[in-house]
């Protein structure tokens, strides 16, 4: 394989390039977007209604815990299979990239709940029964002082997701979800061309390089502690 030839392939395929990197894009951070909108609450939930939370609810607690860990648990690949009448429910297909987004989506919502669970355990006890004894309800301290002073962490926690989904993304290519998955299986892998293989490849580390540079980043400017 030489640079020539690769360069050859990218002047020949751009177009296509650009499609499935858009796709991972597009199925990335949509099931981004929808599994932080349920997992973040959902954490939150967990947090709160631990023995000694805010909204104690143990019985609660532990089902939403048995839940989340089972969510967690399932290998992607198996959970892609194992929801296909859900996505055909919801989407009418469950191959192409809109149809990747529902096991993506339902992948990344656990995940989400036990790290934003554990970006709040970091909170300082001590605020929350400042809060507390200055009369403020559990909605105010969850909004004044739980959220925000996680803030860095959550960004944190938010980087790690998405880095996440982009691998999440790639192995959905394998079944005919799109994306630079889906060229680096079907191009690459079937056809023996190993220059698309390695030009994915390097697409997909830029890709996670930029998504995790923007994500320390903002937790730097958010953090003042």
């Amino acid at each position: 394989m030489s640079f020539d030839l690769i360069l050859d392939w990218l002047n020949q395929n751009s177009g296509l390039l650009l499609k499935a990197t858009w796709q991972t894009l597009y199925m990335v951070f949509v099931s981004g977007v929808v599994g932080f909108a349920i997992g973040i609450p959902l954490g939150v939930v967990l947090h709160t209604s631990k023995k000694g939370g805010l909204l104690e609810n143990v019985k609660m607690n532990k089902l939403l815990g048995a839940v989340v860990n089972v969510g967690r648990s399932v290998p992607f690949l198996v959970l892609m299979v194992a929801i296909i009448p859900l996505t055909k429910l919801l989407v009418g297909s469950f191959i192409g990239t809109t149809a990747a987004i529902v096991p993506l989506t339902i992948g990344a919502i656990p995940f989400v709940a036990r790290l934003i669970e554990g970006a709040l355990i970091e909170v300082p006890a001590g605020l929350v029964e400042a809060a507390q004894a200055m009369g403020a309800t559990p909605l105010q301290i969850i909004n004044r002082v739980l959220l925000p002073e996680a803030l860095p962490t959550i960004v944190n926690s938010v980087t790690i997701t998405l880095v996440t989904l982009v691998s999440y993304s790639a192995m959905a290519g394998t079944v005919g979800g799109g994306g630079l998955g889906d060229v680096a299986i079907r191009y690459g892998f079937h056809r023996y061309e190993l220059s698309i293989m390695a030009v994915t490849v390097v697409m997909l580390i830029i890709l996670v390089q930029i998504i995790q540079s923007v994500g320390d980043t903002i937790a730097r400017r958010v953090d003042h502690r």
